[in-house]
């Protein structure tokens, strides 16, 4: 199990909201728990680019984990959306970073099957970044 987020001060930070873009059952679940194990707020799992488009749009995130292959659509457009709004994210992908399109080849990637430990380092990573939520 990995530590959750704390403020710089040793306390308990409110707790980050992350957007979860996984079509897989199994897989969103797993995700799920590490983001908890993490003190994380899931908004998700969405397995659909609309559905996900929507909460990304709508919701105050503080970061989002996004399956580059949901059931044969690309999430790219809700990544879009997501760099618009200046919400850090990242990607969980079974077929490398050589899917990625050029204007994503900076964004981190995880090859599923994804270590626990990768997750949480880039969940931390990213949340570092933007001690704020994002309206």
């Amino acid at each position: 199990m990995s530590e959750p987020i704390a403020a710089h001060d040793g306390t308990p930070a409110r707790r980050p909201t992350i957007l979860l873009v996984e079509d897989q059952a199994l897989v969103a679940l797993a995700f799920e728990g590490m983001l908890a194990d993490l003190g994380c707020t899931v908004v998700g799992p969405f397995s659909m680019v609309a559905t996900a488009l929507r909460a990304a749009r709508d919701q105050p995130l503080d970061g989002a984990v996004l399956d580059v292959n949901l059931a044969g659509e690309q999430s790219f457009p809700v990544a879009d959306l997501l760099q618009v709004r200046g919400v850090p994210f990242f990607f969980v992908t079974g077929y490398g970073s050589s899917v990625l399109p050029a204007a994503f080849q900076r964004v981190p990637s995880l090859i599923k099957p994804v270590r626990t430990k990768d997750f949480a380092a880039l969940v931390r990573t990213f949340l570092k970044q933007q001690p704020e939520p994002r309206p």
